[in-house]
């Protein structure tokens, strides 16, 4: 076999506008007839042509299985790849994990660069994941996963490297091409039908040496979540002491009600939990339990428009000038809203424990009367803007090629907050008993609150001291009824690089080298009110918001649940309504002006990560007899400012005027080479080696300054500046068998050696309490560089064409994944299986995708393990072509209203279950 590839499988990769640098090895291939494949089969043969051709280890998806998967975005897609999963937290693919990593330690990139993305939720932060839920999936040409790194790709990545690149003008088979489609969606939780279009436009001169493709695409989707939920978890030996208040057996609340002692003091209250429950309570101190019992709605709204334009100019053979811009406008408007039993509340629930039931550890049960009720509904308007302009020019010719990329991408986004918090009590009985099947129940005793807006009202504060009344300003603390909170968000980058290859005839038959510089800024900023209410002034009652029942089927698909289904809800705009008037302030309050600074909790959530890349490389790509590949060196200098504000003066309550922006820098240098051989055993046969090392900087939310506080549970969370980056020696084994030219049946082995893995601690911190204006000692999580960690696994793959029409894509992946003390690993599932059988002939097309995933571990939070438990997906889809040029479709995606179960630390012990129903989808396609 020749040390070059063969003209066939060079023609193939031209013609289907696999990357420049893989065209640049088959300067022969351009002369030759351009190849024109269609359909499912024809595109899996695409993928299977590129991956057989590649010196290193990948994976790719074409335009044609993108576009003809059920799929609302590329990463739902992607899911028949062996190793890649996707988290689906709001029922669809939103990040994704390559090999058992964390989805932090892959990179994803448009055309070769880095893309801005943005969050919308309001408990999300700027991170290095993608965010796939704001790419459409027309504008893609092709998707491929580099699962082991070349010197000339971008660092970054741990698990793998994700590169989606968009079509180009020149590469279509006619001089003007006209596609797109009108689909209709819906979603049977919810009673909408969303419309969505999309429509783009290419055209080429005769000569084929100018081109443009003009491409937009505007979509509606409605999505609702029904859950139960448990916010946090509490120990017995709370109950039985209290959690900075007082408890249900000892420390117990003052008596009020009676004379003082004759030394001054005053009489405690007898506790609520005696006899057989304080008894469990004293020999279980350690037993621990959900910290509430919720029944959780949520509504979006999500609409993304994109435009994209691709301009590509060759003046002469040699020279290839290509344009790209991209803008994406999306709205995610919500509402988030949880009614809940509260028992785990430091100052109205923990010392109104009756009854309480232990197992094996875990508080199965309890009962609580008089215990804290709490509803919450925030109603947020968040939105994403995203672009993105490059321009690269390459001249290539027989003996050398030289290349220069230039661009810019940024994204602003982030939600508006209108925030009401409602207070209530009643007497009931949480249960986590029939856990995980039935995840949780609330059962009430005499009324249900959840049915009654009246007997929720905002926290209207408390006398001080606690005697006097009526309220007055000076002798009234304020409560807090919520907040009115915006968080704008920044992403983006501008890069510039440099690549130049020389071309030799002998078994080194390329060097190249470049260099690249990238100057990133991400960062939040957090300002607002906070609802400072007062009795008989902002202490509203829910009732006052145009309440009303939730839909029938809410919670459908849950069992043993209780009262919890039976619920109200409200008007969140007349809540919004309400807190912008500034009606609810008392005679002595001013009206709040937004603040970042005003407000400690503002003020931490405030920051800005900047960093300056630089990176050069060399790689020299080799072919001799049957073997080849290349071989790499990239050196990388990182230099990182971490922006927050920090209080000047050593007080609880920071004023105003004494917070000053400070930057703590770091820097670090990485020398990252790799090794890449591909072995032609036989005509049908290779055999692939890679070994490398990679490193992955830490997320930002991460790298900042930040922190959240819960004054009612005494929890936090926050970020670490002085965290170091993640450095892995990645090895890799795999034999492919490409048994027909439409068939592999391949098998690979993967090893990951991390160190300075990143993972969450929870320590103790002492920080003020606003809500009882005083310093408490807080359980607060922080990411640690934790030690070292390992992943290791191995994963199989079967494709092949049966004949008539019939067809399957199957693989399976075991990944192990452990760090330093057997802690796990985020997003690691330790099996994963997805089947993709088809069937396709001149008219119809028919796949059903099933994809299953193992329980994975996602973080810390009050010093207990978050877990995910396993998830099986499955989606169809059935088309018919019409004629030539038209298409209709049907597909349906969770077909099964897969439960998103996560629990903390035992199954037992819910954390959230969600439902987001059945998504189905109708569209005509057109083509021309």
């Amino acid at each position: 076999m020749r040390y070059r590839k063969s003209v066939l499988s060079a023609a193939i990769v031209t013609c289907l506008s696999f990357p420049a640098m893989a065209q640049d090895a088959q300067p022969d291939a351009t002369d030759l007839d351009r190849v024109v494949v269609t359909g499912i089969r024809a595109s899996l043969q695409q993928s299977l042509e590129t991956k057989r051709n590649a010196d290193a280890i990948v994976d790719v998806i074409t335009a044609e299985d993108v576009g003809k998967f059920p799929a609302t975005n590329v990463a739902e897609a992607m899911t028949i790849i062996p190793g890649v999963t996707i988290d689906r937290a709001y029922g669809q693919g939103e990040k994704v994990s390559i090999l058992g990593t964390d989805p932090a330690l892959n990179r994803t990139l448009l055309n070769g660069q880095s893309i801005a993305s943005g969050d919308w939720n309001m408990s999300d932060f700027p991170t290095r994941t993608f965010n796939y839920s704001l790419l459409a999936p027309e504008l893609v040409g092709k998707v491929e996963v580099f699962k082991s790194p070349e010197a000339r790709l971008d660092e970054g990545s741990v698990g793998g490297t994700v590169n989606i690149s968009t079509r180009k003008p020149l590469d279509m088979p006619e001089k003007i091409s006209v596609n797109g489609r009108v689909s209709f969606s819906r979603n049977d939780r919810v009673d909408k039908t969303d419309p969505s279009a999309s429509a783009a436009f290419g055209w080429k001169n005769d000569a084929e040496n100018f081109g443009f493709i003009i491409s937009a695409q505007s979509a509606r989707e409605s999505i609702r979540r029904d859950g139960i939920e448990s916010y946090g978890t509490v120990k017995a030996k709370d109950y039985l002491n209290g959690n900075g208040s007082w408890g249900s057996v000892n420390n117990t609340n003052t008596d009020w009600s009676v004379p003082a002692n004759p030394d001054g003091s005053q009489p405690k209250l007898p506790g609520t939990c005696q006899g057989a429950c304080a008894d469990a309570l004293k020999a279980n101190p350690e037993a621990v339990g959900p910290g509430s019992m919720s029944a959780h709605f949520f509504e979006q709204k999500r609409e993304r428009d994109t435009f994209s334009a691709s301009l590509q100019f060759k003046p002469v053979e040699q020279l290839d000038i290509e344009l790209n811009a991209l803008k994406i406008d999306a709205n995610f408007d919500h509402m988030a809203q949880s009614m809940f039993a509260w028992p785990g509340n430091a100052y109205g629930g923990l010392m109104t424990l009756t009854d309480v039931t232990i197992e094996n550890g875990l508080m199965t049960s309890g009962t609580n009367k008089g215990g804290r009720m709490a509803f919450d509904l925030q109603n947020r308007r968040a939105k994403v803007e995203s672009e993105t302009y490059d321009i690269k020019a390459t001249w290539n010719d027989e003996r050398w090629f030289l290349s220069t990329h230039i661009g810019h991408t940024k994204a602003e986004g982030g939600p508006e907050q209108v925030y009401g918090s409602f207070l209530g009590s009643a007497d009931y009985t949480w249960s986590i008993a029939g856990g995980p099947k039935n995840p949780g129940s609330l059962t009430f005793h005499g009324d249900n609150p959840f049915t009654n807006p009246e007997q929720f009202k905002m926290d209207g504060g408390y006398a001080n001291p606690w005697h006097t009344n009526p309220p007055a300003e000076g002798n009234w603390a304020s409560g807090w009824g919520g907040n009115l909170v915006e968080k704008p968000t920044l992403d983006k980058e501008t890069y510039g690089q440099i690549d130049f290859g020389l071309k030799l005839d002998s078994p080194v038959y390329m060097i190249r080298a470049g260099y690249k510089q990238r100057s990133h800024e991400t960062g939040q900023i957090q300002r607002g009110v906070v609802l400072a209410s007062i009795q008989g002034y902002g202490d509203a009652t829910a009732d006052m918001f145009n309440p009303r029942p939730l839909p029938g089927n809410y919670l459908s698909g849950f069992g043993g649940y209780g009262d919890l289904a039976n619920r109200f809800t409200i008007d969140g705009w007349a809540l919004a309504d309400y807190v912008k008037s500034n009606k609810w302030l008392a005679p002595w309050q001013d009206a709040p002006v937004p603040t970042t600074l005003g407000n400690g909790e503002f003020a931490r959530n405030t920051w800005t990560i900047e960093e300056d890349i630089k990176a050069a490389y060399v790689q020299a790509d080799f072919s001799f007899d049957r073997l080849r590949g290349n071989i790499g060196l990239r050196y990388v200098q990182t230099d990182v400012g971490s922006g927050a504000y920090a209080c000047t003066v050593n007080v609880p309550a920071c004023p105003e005027d004494k917070y000053e922006w400070k930057v703590k820098p770091s820097k670090y240098n990485n020398a990252l080479p790799n090794l890449n051989l591909a072995f032609d055993a036989s005509e049908d046969l290779v055999l692939r080696f890679s070994a490398a090392k990679t490193m992955a900087r830490p997320s930002y939310a991460d790298l900042s300054s930040y922190m959240w506080l819960s004054d009612q549970q005494l929890t936090g969370g926050g970020g670490n500046p002085d965290l170091k980056p993640y450095l892995s020696t990645n090895l890799d084994f795999s034999a492919e068998w490409y048994f027909s030219k439409d068939a592999i049946l391949a098998g690979s082995v993967f090893y990951r050696d991390i160190s300075d893995y990143i993972l969450m601690a929870s320590r103790k911190e002492t920080h003020w309490n606003i809500n009882q204006s005083r310093e408490d000692s807080y359980l607060v999580d922080r990411p640690q560089n934790a030690g070292d960690a390992k992943i290791k696994g191995v994963s199989l793959a079967w494709q092949q064409n049966f004949g008539m029409g019939f067809g399957i894509v199957a693989n399976y992946t075991y990944s192990d994944g452990e760090a330093t003390n057997g802690r796990p690993l985020p997003f690691n599932s330790k099996n994963q299986f997805n089947i993709a059988p088809f069937f396709e002939n001149d008219k119809f097309a028919a796949r059903v995708t099933y994809n299953w995933r193992d329980k994975y571990f996602t973080n810390v939070s009050g010093g207990r393990d978050l877990w995910t438990m396993d998830y099986t997906s499955v989606d169809a889809s059935l088309s018919y072509k019409i004629t030539d040029n038209l298409t209709v479709a049907l597909e349906g995606m969770n077909l099964l209203d897969e439960k998103y179960h996560s629990y903390s630390g035992t199954e037992q012990l819910l954390r959230g279950a969600y439902l987001s129903g059945r998504r189905y989808n109708a569209s005509l396609r057109f083509a021309f």
